[in-house]
């Protein structure tokens, strides 16, 4: 294959820019398609909230030399940016050192082999990667590439609100899309404090997003009289505060204690074991009802925060090996099953594991989580770095991969039961900006 062509990395996120900074470094021409309009568009989404990691852990060590030699100075290590902050000062900055090589408003909406669909073997590894994109602008585009790394991550692809991983009866109706949301709320904004202050909310979730909105929820109820909050849990409460103080990201740690004080004190009120089945609305108002035909008392609106799975429609003609559970790489699912491991615990891991049977094929980021949760920034820069280095042929630096994360504090066994929050540290939500923790960190990344 000619190793003249480009390497297509899609998403220009934390990881996608990280990818094409660790290509740079060897000498690699690269090219980021972006569908959003700004590199970072899905942290803009959540950039009200503030991320649990310090900026120490938050900037690739290639994508800093990139930046260094353009001027960047880097901000404070000991600070926790928030998710517009990581954007506006890191992400942009990245990107703009990238120049050219970054495409905003290009969509990719198919992978596959020059002149091979995903069944024919002869020749297949010698041909370039079709990558097929659409503009803003309604453009069509076909570009040849010797490597893709898929970092597009999985934000636009929340899980939703049915406990069977399926709608609930009712939950796509017309008439119920004002009410139901899958986003932390943002309630600095004026708009949306008007719309939860004084409401009865339920929010349908255990990871650290439901846990955000909670606190979020809990604090403008102590400003707006009527305001509740209802958290709909599919099982018990168990460990979903989290490890506290134990936790070695101290702001992760926090947000759970909040969030136990709001629920001791009241202001939240806790539905174990609730598994919704249908929603529909009742007047100006909502129900929901589990299997059972159990019914909860009406809501005026719905967070339904139950982690994120992966779009894998448009890479039909890619040869994957998914686990069959969490849609992550085979080799590397074990490592990041919750049904297994419960401690944040994840092993070193890089080329090796998140190869495919596709030659020189890689998700990264989020999206080689699959609907696994906790996902970590620092996570993702190792996971490129190693990439990186295979694609260059630097087979032992590929295969000599150093990863140390900061655990939760929480052990308790077989991990989850059948509700995961991965939001893009990606569990990595946190605190919103405006409730002050220690410090702290959604969806995305951290």
């Amino acid at each position: 294959m000619d190793d003249r062509r480009p390497v297509v990395v899609i998403g220009a996120g934390p990881v996608g820019l990280a990818a094409a900074a660790e290509l740079d470094q060897r000498g690699i021409p690269a090219v980021v398609m972006e569908r959003g309009a700004t590199a970072g568009a899905a942290v803009r989404e959540w950039g009200h909230v503030r991320l649990f990691s310090m900026w120490r852990d938050l900037v690739d060590p290639a994508a800093e030399k990139l930046l260094a030699a353009a001027g960047w100075q880097r901000p404070d290590d000991a600070t926790h940016p928030t998710g517009e902050e990581w954007a506006r000062l890191y992400l942009s900055p990245l990107a703009d050192a990238l120049g050219d090589r970054v495409r905003l408003n290009t969509e990719v909406v198919g992978v596959g082999r020059r002149a091979r669909d995903r069944v024919v073997d002869a020749g297949r590894a010698e041909q370039p990667f079709t990558v097929h994109t659409r503009t803003a602008q309604g453009d069509e585009g076909v570009l040849l590439a010797r490597a893709v790394i898929d970092a597009s991550g999985t934000w636009t692809t929340p899980n939703p609100l049915g406990a069977d991983g399926l709608p609930a009866a009712g939950e796509r109706e017309a008439d119920l899309a004002d009410r139901l949301t899958s986003r932390v709320p943002d309630l600095g904004s004026a708009e949306n404090r008007q719309r939860y202050a004084g409401r009865r909310t339920a929010v349908v979730g255990r990871g650290h997003s439901a846990l955000t909105a909670l606190v979020e929820l809990a604090e403008l109820a102590e400003a707006e009289p009527g305001t509740r909050a209802v958290w709909v849990l599919r099982r018990d409460i168990g460990d979903a505060f989290g490890g506290g103080e134990a936790d070695q990201l101290a702001a992760r740690g926090a947000l759970g204690l909040r969030a136990k004080a709001a629920v001791d004190a009241g202001s939240v009120e806790v539905v174990t074991g609730f598994r919704t089945a249908s929603v529909r609305r009742e007047g100006a108002r909502v129900v929901l009802v589990d299997a059972t035909g159990q019914k909860l008392h009406p809501v005026d609106e719905v967070v339904a925060l139950t982690g994120f799975r992966p779009d894998l429609s448009w890479l039909s003609e890619i040869r994957l090996l998914l686990d069959p559970v969490l849609q992550a790489p085979e080799k590397l699912a074990p490592l990041i099953d919750p049904n297994v491991h419960s401690c944040g615990t994840v092993y070193p891991h890089g080329a090796a594991e998140l190869s495919h049977p596709e030659p020189n094929f890689y998700l990264a980021g989020m999206k080689s989580y699959g609907r696994a949760p906790t996902f970590l920034a620092l996570t993702g820069f190792e996971q490129v770095r190693s990439i990186a280095a295979e694609i260059a042929g630097d087979h032992a630096s590929a295969a000599r991969v150093e990863l140390t994360l900061p655990e939760t504090g929480v052990c308790g066994g077989s991990g989850l039961v059948d509700d995961t929050d991965a939001t893009e540290e990606v569990g990595c939500c946190g605190a919103p900006e405006q409730v002050q923790p220690s410090r702290s960190g959604p969806s995305g990344l951290t």
